[in-house]
């Protein structure tokens, strides 16, 4: 058993061992029972700015009897003191039925990739199919792109090795409790993350070290026995009254009673697939609007008064909501020192979106300033929230010419088309022109935008910096679809497809879609047999 030792509050320029050290002293344990701590989460309080604080937990267990370690909770009397069994580490039970065929999965993204991993452990075959390329193939892609090249309209942003999450700024955060995260936290850990994403509060991995970590687990699945085919578009079903009994992809066929759909949030092309042959898609709400940028030293600086810059504390973030009746505004992917990078995945086309490496020691700071939009907004067909992403990003293309709309904060609040940044360098790399946003968004993205910067300011003095920079649109933060499943994690009405991840509505960021292709994994586990 263990004590947890929670609230913890220390001096952020104190060493993190003394947070154990200090956590044993308040339980006043003897020497004989061998006290032992470890820190499991360290978050700052910058609430007050000039005595910022780490706030730590830390479990200590001890070699006393159970009742022995109670005794010592009890007379601690403090709430943040209490006895806990250790978490127990993610484990199932295999079902017996004999599976047949292997288990193909469609998208090699964070749930689909975690899909794979757990199947292939516990003795599953897979099959995964990737529209995009690998890794380091689809960062030269990438890279030519952002320098003015052509875009590549299967190898891009939002297709490829990873997934979308790869190039962002490898957030670990959730608003889910699951116990299934702590084993994705160790599996990022064992294919190269750093150990301090088991403890941190608001972990992240950077993009540049997540593509080696992606192309790592890749390669335990491949020397597994996994099959994985790159350029492999899911492109047909073929369903049966007993479900699914195979699927094509670039016309070739593969036969599989039981497809993990993990196809991403961007991928209209393929669910109009499925809704035309039976699978039922449903539009969803969803959020647009722009990048914003500060100088990260002012928003160091917001946060942390004269301790900004100190080595200790992290790159200053935020994420900041405000609701006005049905509708909100709220940042989204805010990366610290990070920048702002072209996503699109058609011609003809700009999206934005936010990066940064794990170091975040880019000069600026950037988020998603986005406000919420609902098939009320947008129409009630199954795609009428795709054709409302596309006007806005094709119509951004045409506004720029080619380059990203940018304004500055000043000049949007005050309705001036301008810009002319005097101190944030916008740092798109395709380039920048001035615009209206108002010729591009409805009155009801843009109004609710201005009132959420200045909501925004009262909580972050120096938020609405007039010479601050928006560049968009950013119009891909979540699926505009969903895919309704049954309690087996089942499409409705067809046994064997599993909608799975962020692309169905299933999940929102690298760690609940890693999240939701362990359940869906975990579903056909429990009900087949593994290979011999």
């Amino acid at each position: 058993m263990a004590i947890l030792v929670s609230d913890l509050r220390l001096p952020f320029t104190l060493p993190q061992e003394e947070a154990v050290f200090t956590a044993v002293k308040r339980l006043s344990l003897p020497r004989s029972c061998n006290p032992r701590g470890q820190v499991i989460k360290r978050a700052v309080d910058a609430r007050h700015r000039h005595a910022i604080t780490f706030v730590y937990t830390v479990l200590v267990t001890t070699d006393a009897l159970p009742e022995e370690e109670q005794n010592f909770v009890s007379k601690a009397g403090s709430g943040n003191i209490r006895y806990t069994e250790p978490a127990k580490p993610w484990e199932l039970a295999c079902g017996s039925t004999p599976l047949g065929g292997p288990v193909v999965i469609a998208g090699f993204g964070p749930a689909g990739m975690f899909a794979a991993l757990s199947l292939i452990e516990h003795g599953y075959p897979v099959v995964i199919l990737e529209r995009g390329g690998e890794v380091d193939e689809r960062v030269h892609a990438i890279n030519r792109y952002w320098n003015g090249g052509a875009l590549d309209s299967e190898n891009n942003v939002q297709y490829g090795e990873g997934g979308a999450g790869t190039f962002s700024d490898g957030k670990l955060t959730t608003r889910i409790s699951d116990p299934r995260c702590r084993y994705i936290l160790e599996q990022f850990v064992r294919f190269g993350a750093p150990q301090e994403i088991l403890w941190d509060a608001k972990p992240h991995i950077g993009t540049d070290l997540l593509r080696d970590i992606v192309k790592r687990i890749r390669q335990e699945i491949v020397r597994l026995g996994g099959e994985i085919h790159f350029h492999t578009k899911l492109d047909g079903l073929r369903l049966t009254n007993s479900g699914v009994s195979g699927i094509s992809a670039n016309g070739r066929f593969f036969p599989t009673s039981h497809l993990i759909l993990a196809i991403g949030h961007s991928a209209e092309d393929t669910y109009r697939m499925l809704h035309r042959q039976g699978v039922t898609v449903l539009p969803k709400p969803f959020s647009v609007g722009m990048r914003i940028e500060h100088l990260q030293s002012d928003i160091d600086r917001i946060l942390y008064g004269d301790f900004a810059g100190h080595p200790a504390l992290p790159k200053g973030s935020y994420a900041l909501s405000y609701r006005k009746g049905e509708r909100a505004v709220y940042t989204f992917c805010m990366c610290p020192g990070g920048m702002v990078v072209p996503a699109a995945s058609s011609f003809d086309s700009i999206v934005t979106n936010g990066m940064s490496n794990y170091a975040r020691d880019g000069e600026n700071a950037n988020s998603a300033l986005v406000v919420s939009v609902s098939p009320a907004d947008f129409g009630s067909g199954a795609f009428d929230g795709f054709l409302f992403q596309r006007r806005l990003e094709h119509s951004a293309d045409r506004l720029g010419k080619g380059l990203a709309p940018a304004v500055t904060v000043g000049a949007f609040l005050d309705h001036r088309p301008e810009f002319a940044p005097k101190k944030v360098m916008p740092s798109y790399p395709r380039g920048v022109t001035a615009f209206d946003p108002d010729a591009l968004f409805p009155p009801f993205v843009t109004e609710m935008m201005r009132e959420g910067l200045r909501q925004f300011d009262r909580k972050l003095h120096g938020f609405c910096d007039p010479d601050a920079v928006l560049t968009g649109p950013e119009t891909r933060t979540s699926s505009p679809v969903s895919i309704p499943r049954d309690e087996l994690c089942q499409a409705a009405g067809i046994a064997g497809l599993y909608p799975c991840g962020e692309g169905p509505g299933k999940a929102g960021g690298i760690m609940s879609a890693a999240v939701d292709g362990l359940r869906v994994a975990e579903s056909i586990m429990k009900r087949y047999a593994p290979k011999k």
